[in-house]
């Protein structure tokens, strides 16, 4: 720790100083007798100052948790020596709340015997996703007569990462193709499954099962039942990390993050493969992977997006090959304000990959007096003009509202892709 002399000490010996100066000088004793409790103060301090043999550690009770959930921050401590006062200041990052909700800061004062243990603990509120670290706490000891201090950080950072609450989605975006795994999307191929298709003559080979009984005994002949398999899909989040439009009710980030975790848990329930490409100033990707750990690594992922300012932009095709497997579909979510990220969607389209564009609205109150009006109804033509050039190229663009939730929207897309044939009816 280190060791910081208190003002105290030099106040004191400068007035035990002057008044024994003035005392000898005057002959006066009773200058001295108020000068000596101050030296004696001083040279006691001096004597009994030693530094304090404390050890420190700091816990959090998980690694993970979801916005809204506490956490428990504790700091072990467990003195040798004997510490008269311990002042404990825990550091606690933005997007946290303290214990009283406002601060940022969470300090306490405490005396320690010596070889005493003691546990602090701190309940801190997660707020707002993301990848966190905690244990920035600051020691502060002081000795009996408060002359010295001595100081030590603790900067032994302990990771938290706070995914958002995801939303129970019914209906999900259906893809135009499925894979060969088998899966929970009827196939527009027949094949093995449950879903009826159409009849056919009975084949040698046919097994008797299939056969339809009704339809063999009005036709006279050997009819057999044709299905749709039930075939599992790649689908491929593409988030916009480009910019981040904040307003009242939230920022367009926070709303695309949470709609990824939300899509890829129900994707996943459903056996498909989710991968995720996070496209901004600083690019990120994961191939598309089935499971409970894909989940998990592609949640990770996300708590760790966030938005770069850089001019430099490479384009998906610097992309891994993988990244975007062939018949995926890609389900971007965008505020559709980076000309980068507008013109990546448009090479997705170019490239023939099934595309449905999630269009989160960034649009705010219109700032006051005519010309605040105007120039917002001029900026909503435009986005309408760019949704409609979209639309013209083949991809289902939805506007996503402040009135509007994930799963209306995500019901709209499909509406539009079965207007436009790109989802099976």
């Amino acid at each position: 720790m280190t060791r910081r002399p208190s003002d105290k000490i030099a106040a004191y010996v400068g007035v035990a100083a002057l008044t024994l100066l003035a005392g000898l000088s005057l002959g006066r004793p009773e200058l001295v007798a108020v000068a000596a409790p101050l030296a004696v103060l001083v040279v006691a301090g001096l004597a009994g100052a030693r530094d304090p043999e404390l050890e420190a550690a700091v816990r959090v009770d998980r690694d993970r948790a979801l916005v809204g959930d506490q956490v428990t921050v504790s700091l072990d401590l467990r003195a040798a020596t004997r510490v008269e006062r311990l002042e404990v200041l825990l550091v606690i990052p933005p997007g946290m709340e303290g214990p009283d909700g406002a601060s940022r800061t969470w300090a306490v004062a405490v005396a320690l015997a010596a070889g005493e243990q003691r546990t602090l603990e701190v309940a801190v509120t997660c707020r707002r996703w993301g990848a966190y670290w905690l244990g920035d706490v600051h020691l502060r000891a002081h000795d009996r007569f408060r002359l010295f201090s001595w100081e030590r950080h603790l900067d032994r950072h302990t990771p938290l990462k706070v995914f958002p609450v995801p939303e129970a989605l019914r209906a999900l975006v259906r893809p135009f193709e499925t894979q060969v795994s088998t899966g929970s999307h009827i196939a527009a191929a027949r094949g093995d499954g449950i879903e009826f298709a159409d009849l056919r003559p009975f084949l040698p080979g046919d097994r008797p099962r299939s056969i339809n009984w009704r339809a063999t005994a009005r036709r006279g002949a050997l009819m057999v039942n044709q299905r749709h398999p039930e075939r599992a899909t790649d689908v491929v989040l593409f988030l916009d990390s480009f910019l981040d439009v904040r307003g009242a009710a939230g920022s367009t980030l926070d709303q695309a993050v949470g709609a990824a975790a939300s899509l890829a848990s129900a994707y996943l329930r459903q056996r498909d493969r989710v991968g995720l490409v996070s496209f901004g100033g600083f690019v990120q990707w994961l191939q598309p992977g089935s499971g409970q750990a894909a989940l998990y690594r592609l949640l990770d992922t996300l708590m760790e997006t966030q938005v770069f300012a850089t001019a430099a932009w490479n384009g998906i095709r610097h992309l891994p090959p993988r990244t975007l497997p062939a018949k995926a579909l890609i389900v971007a979510l965008t505020p559709l304000v980076d000309e980068r990220g507008v013109a990546a969607l448009f090479d997705l389209l170019a490239r023939g990959y099934d595309l449905a564009v999630v269009d989160i609205s960034p649009l705010t109150t219109a700032a006051a007096g005519e010309w605040g009006e105007l120039a917002q109804r001029l900026w909503a033509l435009e986005r309408e003009t760019l949704r409609h050039r979209y639309q013209r190229l083949g991809a289902a663009v939805v506007e996503w509202t402040e009135a509007t939730t994930l799963q209306q929207v995500l019901l709209e897309v499909e509406a539009c892709r079965r207007r436009a044939g790109l989802a099976p009816r």
